[in-house]
C-alpha cells in the first residue's frame, strides 16, 4: 500500500502534530525523487528508529548552480511512491514550491567555513540552498531524527552543523553509502549515464580504494592523487574536479592518512558530474 501523498504544510501538520500528540517519534527522509536503493535504505534505517517515517520529494531550484542541470533533473513521483510502497512509510511530503518559498521568500540560511572547499569551490551557492531546504523541512515536519546516505558526506556534515547551531531539537543521522555491484556509488544521476558511461564511472571506486591502500602504506597524499587523477582519465573520465583527503570530523586537509579521514572524489564521465568519497 502506498503512503498518502501530501502537498500542503497543513496537511503535514495535522499529521506530525497527532503522532507528537500520541508520543509517536517522526524521522524525516530529504530526498529530491528519483529514487533508488541508496534512498530506499534510509527509509529503511528511518523505520527501523522512529515509529512515523516521512519521506520528502522536493526538486530543490536553490541548489541547482546550472540551470540545465536543474532542467534535467529526472522527476519521477508516481514511480517513488511505488518503490516506497513496501518499506511502510507513513507519509510522502511532496510540497508545491510556493509551499517552500512563498512569494516575498528573503531568506537565506548559511553556514560558513565547511562550505568553501569541495562541492561549495565548483558549485556556487550550493549549499545555501541546501541549507536553506532542509531547515525548512526539519521545521515543517517537526521530524526527530534525520536520514542522510554518507555519499554526500561534505552535506552531511553541513546539515549537522546547521541544526546545531540553529537550536534545531532534531538528530541527525548518517547511513553507509549503498553501491551498485560494480561499486560505483547509487545516484539519481546514474540515470543520465549510456551503458558505456556506467562502465566508465565503475571505474572510480576502485581507483579510489587503490589511493586508500597507498595512504595506509605511509604514501604522501600529494604523491597518490597525482597518480589517481591519470588513473580516472585513462578509465575515460573526462575530467577531474578534485581529488581531496579530509579529516572525518572537520574536513580539514591533510597530507598523510594519520588519522580517521575521508578521500573525497569528483569528476565527470559522459557527460555526468559524479561525486564519491570512501573512508580512510
Amino acid at each position: 500500500m502506498t503512503a498518502p501523498i501530501l502537498r500542503r504544510l497543513t496537511d503535514l501538520r495535522a499529521l506530525t502534530t497527532k503522532w507528537h500528540d500520541n508520543g509517536e517519534t517522526i524521522g524525516v527522509v530529504p530526498t529530491m525523487g528519483a529514487l533508488h536503493q541508496g534512498h530506499l535504505s534510509l527509509a529503511e534505517a528511518a523505520k527501523a528508529g522512529t515509529e512515523r517515517v516521512i519521506v520528502t520529494v522536493f526538486v530543490n531550484p536553490k541548489q541547482f548552480n546550472n540551470p540545465d542541470d536543474l532542467a534535467k533533473y529526472p522527476r519521477t513521483e508516481n514511480e517513488d511512491a511505488q518503490k516506497l510502497a513496501p518499506y511502510g512509510v507513513d507519509a510522502i511530503y511532496v510540497p508545491d514550491p510556493e509551499e517552500i518559498y512563498p512569494q516575498g521568500f528573503a531568506t537565506t540560511v548559511s553556514v560558513a567555513g565547511l562550505t568553501d572547499v569541495m562541492e561549495g569551490e565548483f558549485r556556487p551557492g550550493h549549499f545555501d540552498g541546501v541549507a536553506t531546504v532542509v531547515a525548512k523541512l526539519f521545521l515543517q515536519t517537526q521530524a526527530d531524527r534525520a536520514y542522510f546516505g554518507e555519499k554526500d558526506y561534505q552535506q552531511l556534515m553541513i546539515v549537522r552543523r546547521m541544526a546545531r547551531d540553529l537550536d534545531i531539537p532534531i538528530e541527525v543521522v548518517g547511513c553507509p553509502t549503498v553501491r551498485e555491484p560494480s561499486g560505483l556509488a547509487m545516484s539519481s544521476r546514474n540515470l543520465l549515464l549510456s551503458p558505456e558511461g556506467l562502465n566508465i564511472a565503475a571505474n572510480k571506486h576502485r581507483i579510489m580504494q587503490g589511493v586508500v591502500q597507498s595512504l595506509k602504506a605511509g604514501a604522501p597524499f600529494e604523491t597518490v592523487a597525482a597518480r589517481a587523477e591519470s588513473d580516472l582519465l585513462a578509465a575515460g573520465f573526462t575530467q577531474v574536479e578534485y581529488i581531496q583527503l579530509r579529516c572525518a570530523d572537520t574536513l580539514d586537509p591533510l597530507t598523510h592518512a594519520t588519522r580517521p579521514a575521508r578521500l573525497f572524489a569528483a569528476a565527470w564521465a559522459d557527460g555526468v558530474r559524479l561525486i564519491d568519497n570512501i573512508p580512510v
